[in-house]
């Protein structure tokens, strides 16, 4: 059975709830139609649902320019981030082997930026070479480019 989140999130609005945080004192909604702002709403949710981590980890993707700087996020992009190693692909080769001598630094930076991320490795990727295995002129079992010049 699936959850809709939809749902949930309406009851939990309509529904009188107390709120309790370390600096804040107990907060109590007098009414149900009391206005609320959906900031306290969302984190609440995401608090309930522990998903700091995935927010988290979404900041990372959609701040790379802020967090690496400029410079860095013009060359390159984050591709992935599984079981603690980020993917990032380099527009060539060269940023590639550049960010593979920069990545303690770079590591470090992340980890300052977004402390809810939980990045270990950093791979870098240079851009992506055409294939020759498929295509239209392709032959199955051929040695690939070279066969086509004679």
């Amino acid at each position: 059975m699936t959850r809709d989140l939809a749902k949930e999130l309406y009851k939990f609005y309509r529904s009188g709830f107390r709120k309790t945080r370390a600096n804040q004192g107990v907060e109590t909604r007098e009414k149900i139609t009391d206005p609320q702002s959906i900031e306290s709403i969302l984190s609440e949710v995401i608090e309930n649902r522990n998903w700091g981590k995935g927010v988290a980890e979404g900041s990372l993707f959609s701040d790379w320019a802020q967090i690496v700087g400029v410079d860095i996020a013009e060359h390159t992009t984050p591709i992935s981030l599984v079981d603690g190693r980020l993917t990032i692909q380099s527009s060539s080769s060269a940023w590639a082997t550049q960010m593979r001598l920069m990545q303690d630094d770079l590591l470090k930076t992340i980890s300052n930026s977004a402390p809810g991320a939980l990045v270990g490795e950093l791979v870098f990727l240079g851009p992506n070479a055409p294939s020759w295995k498929r295509g239209l002129r392709s032959i199955k079992g051929a040695r690939g480019p070279r066969d086509t010049y004679g």
